[in-house]
């Protein structure tokens, strides 16, 4: 009688799992190395919408005592400790592509206590796109009157950062004094405190302030002895120019202006470019707290998109490249250890004989599951 045995339910081999699982893992690292910069840098690179910075700049310099020009000769005081405050907050409208920022600057003289030492005092506001940094629509205001409200006027420049990936080239910067536009022309590659920054200069001509804003102050007629010139008591029509040159020292990646100076130079004259009596007259740069805290926020800025769009790319393809070929390895590997497989019937037609011992025990590889035992038939061995 025959007997048969049943054959066990074939399960796919670790080998073959294994380079499959290793293939699938390096496409994906690879593709996470590819897409990460594409997309996710592209959100790091904008102006954060929590803006809250306060940057000081101090300077000593020539102040004129605006009381004497009432009183007497007009007179300027020398050495006059000076303090320039600037707070930068976030308004609306803010959104993923622009915000709007308020700035209210002030300068004064730290001799005098209170609105006596206040020498000026501007609000501005603009909405600038959060990539490059230029202004965008509604149109911006300057507010620099305290009994007058705020007028409108078209920002055109950069103002309080540069754009991300910031080149060395010339920009339109804005000045709120003068309420246009100037060029900004890069000068140098150089560092502070260990950091890669980018100087740029901007030289602003005579600019006659009253035709940027109709202040009493800015044009005036007094006796000629008050402005301390010939002509006794006969009136003298003065106009308030204004000049600066300024220099800036920007993070390129994160466009982080780190350090600023000024060359401040406001003057009363008959004729631009020839002063003759001093307004104000001093340099003035970001002290070192400044500085300091300007550098951390560029260092955060260059951290964050150094880690999204270096780092994390590169070990993602790193090790996707590695998964990818380790996996082709023991595809292929396994692939040539298969061999020819062996049917139900018999051996494959290259695999040696097997040899059975003298006790009739099948020799290594013998396949028990297609051994068939036949039944003997007897023999009669009682004669008739």
């Amino acid at each position: 009688m025959a007997r048969s045995s049943s054959a066990p339910a074939s399960t796919q081999s670790p080998k073959r799992v294994l380079p499959s699982i290793l293939i699938g893992l390096g496409v994906f690292l690879l593709v996470v190395a590819i897409l990460i910069p594409l997309y996710t840098v592209g959100r790091l690179e904008k102006t954060p919408l929590d803006l809250e910075i306060t940057t000081v700049a101090t300077g000593t310099g020539s102040v004129l005592d605006s009381r004497s020009l009432s009183a007497g000769p007009a007179r300027v005081d020398e050495n006059v400790p000076l303090v320039s405050q600037r707070f930068v907050t976030t308004e609306e409208p803010s959104d993923a592509d622009r915000i709007t920022v308020q700035a209210g600057s002030t300068l004064r003289r730290t001799d005098r206590q209170g609105d006596t030492g206040l020498l000026t005092a501007v609000v501005d506001r603009v909405t600038l796109d959060r990539v490059s940094s230029m202004p965008v629509d509604p149109v911006g205001s300057i507010q620099s009157q305290a009994d007058q409200p705020a007028t409108e006027v078209p920002h055109t420049g950069l103002q309080y950062k540069f754009p991300f990936d910031a080149q060395k080239q010339t920009y339109p910067f804005f000045d709120t004094v003068a309420r246009q536009s100037f060029d900004m022309t890069f000068v140098e590659e150089t560092q502070i405190e260990g950091v890669t920054v980018y100087h740029y200069t901007q030289t602003i001509p005579a600019q006659d302030l009253s035709q940027v804003v109709p202040s009493p102050t800015n044009k005036l007629s007094l006796p000629a002895s008050t402005w301390g010139v010939e002509g006794g008591e006969q009136p003298i029509t003065m106009t308030r120019f204004y000049e600066n040159t300024r220099d800036i020292y920007v993070e390129p990646t994160t466009g982080v202006i780190v350090k600023g100076e000024e060359d401040v130079h406001q003057y009363y004259a008959r004729r631009a470019g020839t002063p003759e009596v001093d307004v104000i007259r001093a340099p003035i740069a970001f002290d070192d707290n400044t500085v300091e805290y300007q550098l951390g926020r560029a260092r955060d800025g260059m951290d964050q998109i150094a880690l999204i769009g270096r780092t994390i790319p590169i070990v993602a393809g790193v090790v996707g490249l590695i998964s990818l070929i380790l996996g082709l390895v023991l595809l292929l590997r396994g692939g040539r250890g298969t061999g020819r497989p062996a049917t139900a019937t018999g051996p494959a037609p290259d695999a040696p004989t097997q040899a059975y011992d003298s006790r009739g025990t099948d020799g290594p590889g013998h396949d028990w599951t297609t051994d068939r035992t036949e039944e003997i038939p007897r023999t009669n061995l009682r004669k008739d």
